[in-house]
């Protein structure tokens, strides 16, 4: 497996960590505190091509490796996790359209969402349905020339923003239920955004409750055929994984150096609190698990690049592994800055808040732990 980077990954890498250490970083608590849609991190991503790194490179992208996403996301997450979100759904938005789109269909999209033209959402969760995805409730009938939807999402990240919304749907054949994907422009008439969540974390990135009410979509809009939803969204979240592990790193890496700063200048009892061996057994275990969780957020990517036969697993086992990471390795990063570290001058508050989502979209690490094992025994 390739634990390397190429020498164009690594310039995209310091030139995105320089962009956001000079342009978003002075503004990201600001992010936080207005709780609204970054407009101008949007524009700023626009200018520098970062979206360009969610679509395959025939369509616009950069090089088409999920690798290379990963190097941009943790390295923006790193400084402002809101702002990572940017990125990071417009990747898991345009994911369904990459993978079972037509050629029509991909022509159209996904040279806008490379460009940041058009931004993309991803609608599977209901009230009733997070993880267990067959719950879904929404519905899809098919009239003459198309299809009309009605249904509620809720947990839909950045659908007051979108242009399009992949919605996922029943549809009844016969005596069954198929889950369908469709494509939805957000100007349409019945698509209502009802509610804008409050949130703990993630607070510049838009989470919301939209209504669908009789929906007219026509019929090119459907993403493959009826009941290839689930598959669709199976594919499109085991991609999304990787991406929420590189997150996950870079909010981790990023709680590891400002508290690792700290500490080399606070004094306490005549001494850096970096010279005190307590601090500095929790700190050799803060490096360990970033290290292991980026080590393994690009295995899982390398696999997905290569098409490996256990990407799933991996895909799984670094999200799970990582968001842990980002969780525990904030947590501690809190703990060593003490009460400066509980106060909302310093990042390493907001970057708490922020992790603990990381644990439970994209699939809950439990529901990834019942998965990992189950393809592990699967292959015993």
């Amino acid at each position: 497996m390739k634990f390397t980077l190429s020498d164009e990954q690594k310039a995209i890498a310091r030139m995105v960590r320089e962009l956001m250490d000079e342009q978003v970083s002075p503004r990201a608590a600001e992010i936080d505190e207005a709780g609204e849609f970054p407009v101008w991190v949007r524009d700023l991503f626009q200018r520098y091509d970062l979206f360009a790194a969610v679509v395959p490179e025939e369509y616009g992208g950069i090089d088409g490796c999920l690798l290379t996403q990963c190097v941009v996301m943790e390295n923006v997450s790193r400084v402002c996790a809101s702002s990572s979100m940017v990125v990071g759904n417009q990747s898991l938005g345009s994911a369904p359209i990459a993978l079972a789109g037509t050629e029509e269909q991909k022509r159209h999209w996904l040279p806008l969402f490379a460009t940041g033209e058009k931004l993309a959402s991803f609608g599977l969760t209901e009230p009733g349905a997070g993880s267990d995805a067959r719950a879904l409730a929404t519905r899809a009938v098919r009239v003459d020339g198309g299809w009309v939807l009605n249904g509620r999402k809720c947990f839909i990240t950045h659908a007051n923003v979108a242009d399009v919304v992949v919605i996922f749907a029943k549809v009844r054949q016969g005596d069954d239920d198929h889950i369908t994907a469709f494509l939805v422009e957000t100007d349409r008439k019945g698509y209502t955004v009802d509610k804008i969540e409050h949130k703990m974390g993630l607070r510049g990135s838009p989470t919301c409750s939209l209504v669908l009410e009789d929906v007219w979509i026509p019929e090119q809009n459907i993403l493959g055929d009826v009941g290839d939803g689930f598959k669709i969204l199976a594919d499109s979240l085991n991609k999304g994984r990787i991406s929420v592990a590189a997150q996950s790193v870079g909010i981790a890496q990023g709680a590891l150096e400002h508290s690792g700063r700290y500490a080399t200048e606070r004094v306490q009892f005549g001494r850096q609190l970096s010279r005190m061996p307590a601090v500095q057994q929790i700190v050799a275990d803060m490096v360990t698990a970033v290290e292991s969780a980026r080590c393994l957020t690009w295995a899982a990517a390398y696999k997905y690049d290569t098409y490996a036969a256990d990407m799933v697993r991996f895909s799984g086992m670094a999200k799970l592994y990582a968001s842990d990471v980002a969780m525990r390795v904030t947590t501690d990063a809190v703990q060593i800055m003490g009460g400066y570290g509980y106060m909302a001058d310093y990042p390493v508050e907001r970057m708490m808040r922020d992790a603990k989502i990381f644990q439970i979209f994209e699939g809950t690490n439990q529901v990834q732990r019942l998965s990992v094992a189950r393809e592990f025994f699967a292959n015993v």
